[in-house]
């Protein structure tokens, strides 16, 4: 059986365990973020897997990247995760339709650190509308770095808008990308069959470089050309 999963869920894989054992490096904020969604949010299986937030932070520093586009914030863990890895100039516009997860238990965390905090855009709506208006407000070509992790049915309008949206040279993460291997299955839910659109849109765009890892719930990189 495939082995998908993310590190905090556990499992019974020593390569995994030792892969993301000398992988994960998280900034005492993010632990204290992860640990509170972890014990306090029903739905915390939303939460991103550290190892994917800490290849994210890698790539933002491999490619010096300043502005970021996160869509998905839950309780803030993915935009936390890219305001500690970019310059104090920088910023992350993160976007959700319900900000209760990030007011009930992101916030408190987040706001312990103001340096920190002030990198960060908190945008309440529709992540359609929000990278509409960015692009209508000018701002293609004006960012490094997008993390995609929300409603799956709309993960090939996401990329498609953060493609037009990052500068060449910029990347993608798409998270969920396996979505526990479920994507291979040939009886697809919704979901399913939206993230597996996705992966091959993505593998076929010859605006950018890819490739598809099994990290975490599985993770779609694309470097736009």
């Amino acid at each position: 059986m495939s082995k998908v999963n993310k590190s905090y869920h556990g499992h019974e894989d020593p390569i995994i365990d030792y892969c993301t054992g000398l992988t994960i490096k998280l900034h005492p904020l993010q632990q204290e973020l992860q640990d509170a969604t972890l014990a306090h949010h029903k739905m915390y299986v939303m939460l991103g897997a550290p190892e994917v937030l800490t290849i994210g932070q890698n790539f933002l520093k491999l490619i010096q990247g300043k502005n970021c586009l996160d869509i998905g914030t839950f309780t803030g863990a993915s935009a936390l995760a890219w305001a500690l890895a970019i310059p104090d100039d920088g910023k992350v516009v993160t976007m959700d339709v319900d900000h209760s997860a990030l007011d009930e238990i992101g916030r408190p965390v987040i706001d312990k650190c103001s340096k920190t905090a002030h990198k960060i855009d908190f945008r309440l709506g529709s992540a359609i509308d929000t990278l509409d208006k960015l692009i209508a407000e000018g701002k293609s070509g004006q960012f490094d770095f997008a993390f995609i992790d929300a409603d799956k049915e709309n993960y090939t309008n996401y990329y498609d808008k953060c493609m037009q949206l990052l500068r060449p040279g910029g990347v993608i993460l798409v998270d969920n990308a396996l979505w526990s291997g479920r994507v291979t299955h040939e009886n697809k839910s919704p979901d399913s069959a939206a993230i597996d659109a996705c992966n091959r849109h993505i593998s076929a765009d010859k605006h950018s470089h890819s490739f598809l890892v099994n990290t975490g719930d599985g993770l779609h990189v694309a470097f736009k050309a």
